[in-house]
């Protein structure tokens, strides 16, 4: 059921949460889910703790908020306490009003790093790291993290206390191995046991896109929350749906006008947070989330000629 989520000493009105989303979930997607409404908080993209800490000039998309945003948690990724610490200490200074270290990430790239789910293989580290990130700010944290599922590694057990031990106040289960992709079904038992295991809030995450699936996965695993990303892709109005048929109200979504403006709007912010020629190129795969409109690079050289395909 949805209900309100204490997280640390924040109170949130619901139970449902827009999660990150590597190239999608910037400024210009959450304001419009923020102005739908459901949503207890939307979640940045994963960004590097070391850029934060070495970078001279931050890249804008990823740590601005919008001042008209609602409670924004910043996920960043890392596996150096002091570049997390310092991350942390930005983040704050940008409005973040909840912050989260990636230890799901699946992507080769990042695993060579040492970060993302690579810190399951190591709990003591990860106590380390997210110790760092709790002594730089009291803001309610948390850390995302993946099953250990049927592949032999037993880490979920030590991976709670690590979480736990740091002073965490929450933590996200997305109910994959990381070596699993989403042709395999989400482990719903697994984020059942993490439910069982732990004494701070869970939060389910994976294959929740329609009322159905969330219903089961709350049901299935009696977590604290449930955190969507694909599924809202596209779709920022989705938390406001689902908040609407589970109180048995109905709901109409956008027809296609609608979803034009949004789309076109999305883009015109992107545009002015990342610069025109960056926008057009997200605007290819945002037209198949929005539209489900194939545009080529040969369709639309600037914004006006955009909006012109969508008018």
């Amino acid at each position: 059921m949805l209900k309100p989520l204490q997280l640390g000493q924040l109170t949130l009105p619901t139970n449902l949460i827009q999660g990150p989303l590597a190239g999608y979930s910037c400024a210009p997607f959450r304001l419009l889910v923020h102005e739908f409404g459901g949503a207890a908080y939307t979640t940045t993209e994963m960004i590097s703790a070391y850029e934060l800490a070495h970078a001279c000039q931050q890249p804008l998309r990823y740590t601005y908020k919008a001042p008209n945003e609602g409670k924004v948690c910043y996920q960043i990724s890392g596996d150096d306490p002091e570049d997390l610490a310092r991350a942390v200490d930005i983040v704050v200074a940008r409005g973040a009003d909840l912050i989260d270290l990636n230890c799901g990430c699946p992507q080769r790239k990042i695993r060579k790093k040492g970060h993302g789910s690579k810190l399951l293989a190591n709990p003591e580290r990860l106590y380390q790291l997210l110790s760092a990130m709790r002594q730089a700010a009291t803001v309610p944290m948390s850390a995302k993290i993946r099953v250990d599922g049927d592949s032999g590694e037993s880490f979920d057990q030590e991976v709670v206390a690590a979480i736990e031990s740091a002073g965490m106040d929450f933590m996200v289960v997305h109910g994959r191995h990381w070596r699993e992709r989403y042709d395999v079904s989400v482990r719903l038992d697994d984020i059942k046991k993490f439910v069982a295991m732990a004494t701070i809030p869970v939060i389910a995450n994976g294959d929740v896109d329609d009322l159905t699936s969330l219903q089961r996965t709350l049901d299935h695993t009696q977590a604290a929350g449930v955190m969507i990303c694909r599924g809202s892709m596209g779709r920022p109005w989705l938390f406001a749906q689902l908040t609407a048929l589970m109180r048995g109200e109905s709901f109409s979504a956008p027809e296609a006008a609608s979803l034009n403006q949004l789309l076109q709007r999305h883009v015109t912010m992107l545009a002015e947070l990342d610069g025109e020629h960056s926008a057009l190129l997200q605007a290819r795969s945002l037209a198949k989330y929005y539209c489900n409109l194939d545009i080529t690079p040969y369709d639309c050289k600037t914004l006006a000629e955009f909006s012109a395909l969508l008018a």
